[in-house]
């Protein structure tokens, strides 16, 4: 009996010897006494960047993702801030405020009178286009102490959206211009002056046109189409005139005149532009080209 009890006990302590020597080799193995980390992460984990910014794509500006960015996929984005958010007209604050007209209003201010947190008081100025998607990226780091629990929208194209829907429940502001970005690894020559306007050749803006033609006259005297005639469209007011053409309210609401920003803003994205028109064109995505056609307006008195 002794001698079966010595043989169990033996081999046991055989197998802890054997499994502390593979341990410890296999610590050595992949470096996990050390304090640094693995060179390549065995899976990649949510929200934490990846290390060497070089490789990192770069955010392009806020405008910019406005201009591409999608008013009902931010409706869908909204969805999950409908637990503690309403976001329609003369709704009750939930857990948090109505976001009915937030674009452009004060931050922390009215919204029926909902107590916000000192923090985000402290903060001042208006809920712009830059101040949401900072707030969106990161609530807490916006404003440390703020009672949103809400840890923020990662994908800044996703945040731009969701703005854009915010944008279209009772604010309606004009979109920021899309800033001109150099291309991937590119860099600016030494020296180089910063990127001015973008100048349009009327020629190539009158080839551009003519997609437009299916909708739009040009030359003066001619009489409305599915759209309205655009002769001496710049610098006339915004949805006025044109032969009594039936403007949609949203555009009417827009107000001022069409200059060189509104019409490239229009260009961009009407839809984004003014939610609610009646035009369908999606808009043209290349500068140069909204460019080109605004100098071919121009031309057209």
């Amino acid at each position: 009996m002794d001698d079966r009890f010595n043989t169990i006990a033996g081999w046991t302590l055989f197998g802890g010897i054997v499994a502390l020597g593979l341990s410890s080799l296999s610590a050595h193995y992949f470096l996990a006494d050390k304090p640094e980390r693995p060179e390549k992460m065995g899976y990649a984990i949510e929200g934490v960047e990846a290390e060497g910014g070089a490789g990192a794509a770069a955010v392009l500006p806020i405008a910019n993702r406005l201009a591409t960015g999608d008013v009902a996929k931010g409706e869908a984005i909204f969805a999950k801030c409908k637990a503690c958010h309403t976001i329609d007209q003369g709704a009750a604050n939930g857990i948090g405020p109505n976001l009915w007209a937030t674009v452009g209003e004060g931050i922390a201010q009215g919204k029926g009178g909902f107590a916000f947190s000192d923090s985000l008081k402290a903060k001042g100025g208006k809920w712009d286009f830059a101040s949401l998607d900072e707030w969106l990226t990161n609530p807490k780091k916006f404003a440390d102490g703020t009672k949103m629990s809400f840890a923020g929208i990662a994908n800044p194209q996703e945040r731009a959206d969701v703005i854009l829907y915010l944008n279209s429940k009772g604010s309606n502001l004009p979109l920021p211009a899309p800033e001109a970005v150099p291309a991937a690894g590119a860099a600016p020559a030494a020296g180089a002056a910063a990127a001015g306007p973008v100048v349009g050749d009327a020629a190539a803006g009158e080839k551009v046109f003519a997609k437009c033609k299916a909708c739009h006259t040009i030359e003066a005297g001619q009489p409305n189409g599915i759209g309205p005639n655009l002769a001496g469209i710049a610098g006339d007011k915004v949805a006025e005139g044109r032969g009594g053409f039936a403007f949609s309210d949203a555009l009417k609401g827009k107000g001022g005149v069409w200059d060189d920003a509104s019409l490239d803003a229009w260009l961009t994205a009407p839809a984004k532009y003014a939610p609610g028109t009646k035009m369908t064109f999606a808009g043209i995505a290349d500068a140069k080209q909204r460019a080109d056609v605004i100098a071919y307006l121009k031309t057209k008195k």
